[in-house]
């Protein structure tokens, strides 16, 4: 009796265990079919192309990526040999198993194109597993992804092409770190430097003169910082001196970048401030030239400017020795006076030779804070002769108030008697026009306008656009360089020269616009 009852208790156990089982492998099932759509479902949303192949190529598989990728249906390429839609040239990589081809351990990555449904092709890179028969050996089926490198492929392209172009140009290339050591230089650069093709072990130091070097940590580098970019002149170190260059430095920014790094490139203008250089020694020659020519036509004005001098030291030599032949015993008190006037009239006769002298020479313009009315007047006092010879008045009145301008006192001279002498020259012969102004008036607090002006026949509108072109000349006996370089001069002392529109009371008038000095700064109030 006792044995029948235990029997169906150990029964009913046995049925709970296997009920027990049963409900634990139904959860399996169900976690496992719940992965199984979880990964179906990772493999449909993800953007790169996930396929099953057979040892021939054929697609098992395809994932819904196919369609945004190629162009096809994922249904449309099971069945088809990938390798039909292979680049012939890429095929061949991977059949001959070429070093582009990376294989290891079961594992191939490969980059290829591969053919879309329109026909063009799609660079793709595929990381594929082989799966074999653990028994045999044998390959059952390959298992890619596959993503569109297209784009990454091209940036590379076109970095390989700017480092082929950076590698080959001749500007000084220099790739800089926050401890002002250079990991890179172009060609141009390590020659210049003189360091190896690998491994540039140069410094900041080593590539810029001390004051470039200066500018770059004081001024440069904080202004990339702030800014990302910055450039200007600076001077390189170069085997026979230092080397003008024109450089940009720009931070290096972006994904990837380093804090601190910065691009130096350097290109040099040796050359061209050479050729700024011989510009201007020949415009210094021109304008020499000019101040000689014009020298030559105030030939009768020195002559008189000598005269006057001369003259009145043959009087008072005269009338001392007159003096002397009357009373040889008076004392050398009274002949005080007529030596002190000889002495007034050799010092008057060397200032003005000095004054000539400094016309004539030949020098470099050096524009400085000046007094407007001396230079006027030493201006006005060179072409006087001319004027009184024409019997033309010459007007000159300035402001007293008016600041010291920023010009080369020759310079200024130079061009200020081409202005009066083409103003004399267009008065002549022509009714009416008995006087030549020369006036001046502050027009802005950083500016003075000199104007020149006459009243002779004008300039016509065809010959107004051209007047400042080299060899242009209103005169059949002129040289055409008058103007051309009075208004280069000028713009060499920071100013302009233009002729100002015709007001209709005929004549013409030529304005020299100049710098003035910076008024001082107004001392603060005590509270």
């Amino acid at each position: 009796m006792a044995g029948h009852e235990r029997e169906p208790r150990g029964l009913a156990a046995r049925c709970a265990e296997l009920e027990a089982e049963n409900r634990r492998l139904a959860e399996r099932a169900e976690r496992l079919e719940g992965e199984r759509d979880h990964y179906q479902w990772l493999a449909g949303s993800t953007t790169d192309l996930i396929s099953r192949h057979a040892r021939d190529g054929t697609f098992l598989y395809a994932s819904r990526a196919a369609r945004d990728l190629l162009g096809y249906a994922p249904e449309e390429l099971i069945g088809v040999s990938a390798y039909d839609l292979f680049h012939p040239a890429d095929l061949a990589d991977l059949l001959n198993k070429s070093p582009r081809v990376y294989y290891h351990a079961g594992f191939y990555q490969q980059t290829y194109r591969f053919r879309a449904r329109d026909g063009h092709y799609v660079w793709f890179e595929t990381t594929s597993r082989t799966r074999r028969d653990p028994d045999t050996g044998e390959l059952l089926d390959i298992l890619c992804v596959s993503r569109d490198v297209g784009r990454r492929l091209r940036a590379e392209a076109n970095r390989e092409r700017l480092a082929r172009v950076v590698e080959s140009t001749t500007d000084h290339v220099l790739f800089m770190d926050e401890q002002e050591r250079l990991f890179y230089a172009n060609e141009a650069a390590r020659r210049l430097l003189r360091q190896p093709r690998k491994d540039v072990t140069a410094r900041l130091a080593d590539a810029y003169t001390e004051d470039s070097l200066a500018e770059l940590r004081d001024i440069v580098l904080p202004a990339v910082a702030r800014y990302g970019s910055w450039s200007g002149e600076l001077a390189m170190r170069g085997p026979r001196g230092p080397i003008p260059v024109l450089s940009v430095v720009m931070a290096h920014r972006g994904p990837g970048s380093e804090p601190g790094h910065v691009s130096l490139l350097n290109r040099d203008i040796g050359l061209r401030k050479a050729a700024e250089t011989q510009a201007r020694r020949h415009q210094e020659q021109i304008a020499h030239a000019n101040r000689l020519a014009t020298a030559g036509e105030f030939a009768s004005n020195i002559a008189h400017e000598l005269n006057q001098p001369l003259g009145a030291i043959a009087n008072y030599a005269s009338g001392a020795l007159l003096k002397l032949g009357a009373n040889p015993d008076q004392p050398a008190a009274a002949l005080r006076l007529p030596l002190e006037r000889i002495r007034d009239q050799v010092e008057r006769l060397a200032e003005r030779l000095r004054h000539i002298r400094a016309f004539v020479r030949k020098g470099q313009i050096h524009p400085r804070p000046i007094a407007l009315p001396e230079v006027v007047e030493a201006a006005c006092r060179l072409c006087e002769w001319q004027f009184q010879q024409a019997g033309i008045r010459l007007e000159h009145r300035l402001p007293e108030a008016l600041p010291r301008v920023v010009a080369d006192p020759v310079a200024l001279e130079q061009v200020l008697v081409n202005l009066l002498l083409n103003a004399l020259e267009a008065s002549r012969d022509h009714p009416g026009a008995e006087r030549v102004s020369l006036r001046a008036r502050q027009s802005g607090r950083r500016e003075v306008i000199l104007t020149v002006s006459d009243l002779g026949p004008g300039v016509p509108p065809a010959e107004a656009e051209r007047i400042f072109a080299p060899f242009h000349s209103g005169r059949a006996e002129g040289l055409g360089m008058g103007l051309a370089i009075s208004h280069s001069l000028m713009e060499a002392m920071g100013g302009d020269l233009r002729l100002l529109p015709a007001d209709g009371s005929g004549g013409a008038t030529f304005a020299a616009t100049l710098l003035a000095e910076p008024a001082p700064l107004a001392p603060a109030r005590q509270p």
